[in-house]
């Protein structure tokens, strides 16, 4: 096997850049491109398996939108001219105002040996302590809950567990859409063994119930609640593991005091499930030795999320369940390496290797680097350090592989900080993004599958990220470009690396420097990897040492823990619902709905990557606002209409969407849509910046929100080659064309919207004569630049227009009154295809299809109505729709739908029987 790009066709594997199940991919490349990705059947993490996304990347790759050159003030320039621009500015910063006037903020995208060097360089050489990461939107209270329980930051699980355990409580976790590999494996697990139970706690009925044997849909952030109980009851019941709890733990009488100072008699009704159900749950619970609790945003993205992950845990210390096969608290990641970047100190309260600011610390890290210039305290938070860069405090930062303009709460806020800080230097991918447009200094960084390095995912297993193919331009590795800025102001000799094997080793090292066992982190038996070991190296689960040179598979397993005494703490937590400055009687009069955020199945983050990708636009392709029929009656909206979602901060504009799976009075938006691809989508602006107090986590997951309907006259659909000019729309969206064609734009226009004009104007044509529109009639113009063959109906708002020169489509337009008689579009993705210049006549009449065509399998671009259609035939089970049509057969993202289609025609049938 080669892992090395070749002009010849190689096979190179390598690790998936999205969330944190850490999916190995076999790449087959050839002439410095991408033909084909697969899942790698002996990755442990996914066994062969992909999601869509994953099956999607090689999509995502080309030069387009990619920022190939550094930019200094929109100038473009060389790399030296650019590393001696941010080293001089840096320098100049920290002489006049000091090291904590620089502040870094990291991506959990990154890879651990970028990661290193921008922690070294930022914390141990310029001295500043403020330096956070994106992963403190998402894993900074598992973290907080297991340090405060294990005394160290460390997952006990692993996948395999997964499969083994015979209760799988899913909490905060739409693992079907958020980490759809792990939820297959599961599915598989569940198929084969049809006793195990499987408990959903959601606000949302999600594709993930789809599993479930019970749901609790419990009132938004009431979980702490559920987990007190639950100790509660394992006391009552006399479920309890009193030998475990007494020779390992400490903490446990105060920990059962707090959980039963609430009365059980009324949990129910403030979790807002019944009794009787949370007592089956219980039951379950005390019943089942293999318990494995897996939880993700929704427990932690809370004003209360480390006591919420500490009430989950404080459940596994009381009944001995962990460090077993099938049992433990699992806390998912959302992001490929957040765990790599918490190895290395990318969280402002961490020094590298997993060491906090003790002095003993302090002395140790800056003793290996030889440094006297580390950073003596823990630095600003996430939402803290924006608000220094606000206020002034933090005069320069370097932001690296993120978008905080879209994902950090209160988003204008962090824009406008941005706007006027002294320096902003973004290293980034792609050239447009909307913390790019903040930027005084860009900088071009290589992406996936073009650096070398590696990630650790969520069950501690460190995998290879490999070079593919070559960066384009003046693309480079951010561990290159950090060494280059730290060699310019004067800490060459420590930045000296000409590879990532030298930087993983030197991180491998420090793991095990005067580490006599009290840091659980340690790799310290890869600290001698050759060039040639290291590009060999297989996926090993941490720690590595000289007794366990083959990893570790579960952490725990002999009851000591990473405490001083040995011994892990139970805590005692007083649950609490939501806060904020808008929570209270009189916020819940202007705003009495509670917004919620999330993912969707689809698509990642900010869509800078998968927003790429066409085929991943097509199963949801519009920014949304998604409520139970009843909210949405009482808002006068209808499935498809425009909405204002409001907030105390802010207002955003988005589609409704009629979902009976969210309870009456709640809503949810999904978090990838920015100003690149929408006018008003960005949900993050909405966010009050409410954290946890001791994780800094902000509290994504629970917002006094109120909504109301946006009448919309018009709406047109536009196909363009090229992007087009939005300011005179309502509202807008975008999704590209496949093979960057170009793109397809929907819109909201006032009813007289002159779309002849706006033409003309965005093309630079001459004025031109396009006739009356008196009724119903066809035309064609060939004055100008463009011929333009166009039909009009005034009566129904329907205009369609296709401008077309040199024999080649260049633009078309649909627009109508009514939303479901534009084009489907399916056949929109096709309009910009070669075509005789004869049939542009035809096309005026659209298609034979109107309306919404939505897939439901990605892969096989398998839509709704095909689905239906082969239900209504006799395809009733999984396994006849994936031999009629292919879903379901492929990633299994998209089974949960299915099934759901399925169920709907069984009901339908019931229905028909009874009438």
């Amino acid at each position: 096997m080669t892992y090395k790009p070749s002009v010849a066709t190689s096979t190179v594997l390598t690790t998936c850049p999205y969330c944190g199940v850490g999916c190995g991919v076999r790449a087959k490349v050839a002439d410095e491109q991408i033909i084909a990705v697969s899942g790698d059947p002996q990755h442990p993490a996914n066994l062969g398996k992909l999601c869509v996304k994953g099956a999607a990347l090689a999509q995502t790759m080309g030069t387009h939108g990619r920022l190939l050159q550094p930019r200094i003030e929109g100038r473009e320039v060389g790399w030296d001219d650019a590393v001696d621009e941010v080293a001089s500015r840096l320098t100049r910063i920290r002489q006049q105002h000091g090291p904590s006037a620089i502040a870094f903020y990291l991506s959990g995208q990154l890879l651990t040996e970028d990661y290193y060097v921008a922690n070294k360089l930022a914390k141990g050489f310029i001295g500043t302590p403020n330096v956070d990461t994106n992963s403190r939107l998402c894993m900074s209270s598992a973290v907080a809950g297991y340090k405060r329980a294990f005394g160290a930051d460390a997952v006990p699980c692993n996948y395999e567990d997964l499969e083994q355990c015979q209760l799988l409580v899913l909490t905060g976790s739409n693992a079907a859409w958020t980490h759809p590999v792990l939820y297959r494996r599961i599915a598989a697990a569940r198929e084969k063994n049809p006793a195990m139970k499987i408990v959903v706690i959601d606000p949302r009925r999600t594709a993930t119930c789809d599993l479930a044997d019970l749901h609790l849909a419990i009132t938004p952030g009431a979980d702490g609640f559920v987990f007190n109980g639950l100790l509660a009851y394992l006391a009552t019941t006399d479920k309890l593991d009193n030998t475990y709890i007494k020779q390992h733990t400490d903490g446990f009488a105060a920990a059962l005091a707090a959980a039963e100072a609430i009365s059980t008699a009324t949990l129910g009704k403030r979790c807002g499930v019944d009794q009787e159900a949370l007592e089956t749950f219980y039951r379950w619970f005390a019943e089942t030795d293999k318990t494995i609790t897996f939880y993700s945003m929704g427990i932690n993205q809370s004003a209360t999320g480390s006591d919420k992950c500490n009430a989950i845990i404080n459940c596994h210390l009381a009944t001995g369940r962990i460090g077993k096969p099938g049992a433990g608290p699992f806390s998912i990641t959302g992001q490929p390496n957040a765990m790599g970047g918490r190895e290395v100190g990318g969280l402002a309260n961490m020094l590298a290797a997993h060491m906090d600011y003790s002095p003993e610390n302090i002395a140790t890290l800056s003793s290996f680097w030889n440094s006297d210039q580390l950073s003596q305290q823990p630095g600003l938070k996430a939402v803290e350090l924006f608000d220094a860069v606000a206020d002034g405090r933090i005069r320069a930062i370097w932001i690296i592989g993120t978008n905080p303009v879209v994902s950090m709460p209160n988003a204008d806020r962090v824009r406008a900080a941005l706007q006027q800080c002294d320096t902003v230097i973004v290293s980034d991918c792609i050239a447009e993004t909307d913390t790019t447009a903040t930027a005084n200094i860009l900088l071009p960084a290589a992406g996936w599958g073009e650096k070398s390095g590696t990630v650790t995912n969520s069950e501690r297993r460190i995998s290879r990220q490999r070079a593919l193919v070559s960066a384009p331009s003046d693309a480079r590795p951010d561990w290159w470009i950090l060494s280059r800025v730290a060699t310019a102001m004067g800490f060459g000799e420590a930045f000296n690396y000409s590879s990532p094997r030298q930087i993983f080793v030197e991180h491998a090292r420090l793991s095990g420097y005067h580490n006599q066992g009290q840091r659980l982190f340690n790799i310290g038996a890869l600290s001698q990897l050759s060039e040639s070991g290291y590009d060999q190296l297989q996926p090993i689960q941490w720690p590595v040492t000289a007794k366990q040179p083959t990893g570790t598979e579960r952490l725990f397993a002999d009851g000591q823990f990473a405490t001083p005494n040995r011994r892990a703490q139970f805590v005692a937590i007083s649950p609490a619902l939501p806060i904020g400055k808008h929570w209270g009687k009189s916020s819940e009069n202007k705003f009495p709905l509670i917004l919620n955020s999330g993912r969707i199945r689809d698509q990642w983050h900010t869509m800078t990557r998968t927003g790429r990708a066409a085929s991943l636009l097509n199963h949801i392709d519009q920014p949304f606002v998604a409520m139970h029929p009843q909210t949405a009656a009482e808002a006068s909206l209808d499935q498809g209409d425009l909405a204002e979602v409001s907030t105390g901060r802010g207002a955003i504009a988005v589609l409704c969407m009629i979902d009976p799976g969210i309870a009456p009075g709640q809503l949810f938006v999904p978090i990838h849509w920015s100003d690149q691809n929408a006018h008003s989508a960005r949900v993050d602006r909405l966010i009050e910046p409410v954290t946890d107090p001791l994780s800094g986590q902000p509290q994504f997951k629970c917002s006094r929100a109120a909504l109301k309907k946006i009448e919309t006259p018009c709406w047109a659909v536009v196909v363009s080659r090229q992007k087009i000019d939005c300011r005179g729309f309502i509202n807008w969206n975008l999704a590209p064309l496949p093979e960057q064609q170009g793109c397809i734009y929907q819109v909201a226009v006032s009813a007289d919207f002159d779309w002849q004009g706006y033409i003309s104007s965005a093309f630079e044509s001459e004025a031109f004569d396009f006739g009356a529109f008196d009724a119903s009639t066809f035309a064609i113009t060939e004055t100008g630049p463009m011929a333009y063959a166009q039909f009009s109906d005034p009566a129904h708002l329907d205009q369609r227009l296709i401008g077309y020169s040199d024999e080649r489509m260049e633009i078309a337009i649909f627009s109508h009154r009514d939303k479901q008689s534009l084009p489907a579009r399916s056949w929109l993705q096709t309009l910009l295809n070669p075509r005789a210049i004869e049939s542009y006549w035809s096309l005026l009449c659209g298609p034979q299809q109107q309306g919404d065509d939505r897939l439901i399998c990605s892969c096989f671009k398998v839509s709704e109505a095909r689905i239906i259609a082969a239900i209504k035939g006799g395809a009733c089970s999984i396994q006849q729709l994936g031999e009629t049509l292919k879903c379901g057969s492929n990633c299994g993202s998209c089974i949960p739908e299915l099934n759901n289609l399925i169920a709907g025609r069984a009901v339908d049938q019931e229905a028909t029987a009874l009438g």
